[in-house]
């Protein structure tokens, strides 16, 4: 891998993400959704630590899966990828600039998202590293579904169930209040309630271990895409 490359990947990316509305209009999103919450916060004394997280989730959603999807779609869409994909090394560049860009954007979001709430204790070490493990998770899910669409206008058709599933999963315990509900018994489970567990506390090693599991599976994603892009290449 070619920093020298990956760094002249970054600033082009990053000045077309700038230019992009679609994709800038994205990192404002949940910093206004934060400020609404952070009013509800203010007048109710805290936040719950659900909206919190689901704060974070949108984050997540509409900044890092959502960005890495619509610029990996836009390569496919150019089929500038079609050579790409036959040299490793190129395709492993490209990949790490556009990262790096929606890193950036994803912690600028998340800072300002959070400054909005006064969220107490969420920077601590055992959170930072849960949200970078859903960091990545979010990441590789937008790489592997952008470089199976067609086009950017396609992409809005996996942001909606990949925001409710993975964006909103703790947001299930006021549509279910049933405890021992069955769909509530499987959210938990999802990777979101696992940074839920640990922004409040409660998470070990099992929460850890069900991420790393998450992140795994974003990877074989990410694998499975490429396969199917080469041979339909």
């Amino acid at each position: 891998m070619s920093m020298t490359r990956v760094l002249a990947i970054f600033e082009k990316d990053y000045k077309e993400f700038m230019r992009n509305m679609m994709l800038f209009t994205s990192v404002l999103i949940p910093v206004v959704l934060a400020a609404f919450f952070g009013r509800l916060g203010a007048d109710a004394g805290t936040l719950p630590s659900e909206m919190v997280i689901i704060i974070v989730g949108v984050v997540f959603t509409s900044v890092t899966f959502s960005g890495m999807m619509t610029m990996m779609a836009e390569e496919n869409e150019k089929d500038t990828l079609r050579g790409l994909l036959q040299s490793p090394a190129s395709i492993l560049d490209i990949i790490t600039g556009k990262s790096l860009v929606i890193t950036l954007m994803t912690v600028i979001s998340l800072a300002a998202s959070i400054f909005l709430i006064d969220a107490d204790g969420f920077w601590s070490l055992e959170n930072i590293a849960g949200l970078i493990l859903l960091g990545v998770f979010f990441l590789n899910l937008g790489i592997g579904i952008g470089l199976i669409v067609k086009s950017v206008a396609t992409t809005s058709v996996y942001l909606i169930p990949i925001m409710f599933l993975f964006g909103f999963t703790p947001y299930i315990e006021f549509l279910v209040t049933e405890e021992g509900h069955i769909a509530r018994q499987i959210a938990e489970y999802f990777p979101l309630y696992q940074n839920l567990y640990i922004y409040n506390g409660d998470g070990g090693a099992a929460e850890f271990l069900i991420l790393l599991a998450w992140v795994a599976v974003s990877l074989g994603i990410v694998l499975w895409a490429f396969n199917r892009r080469k041979s339909d290449g």
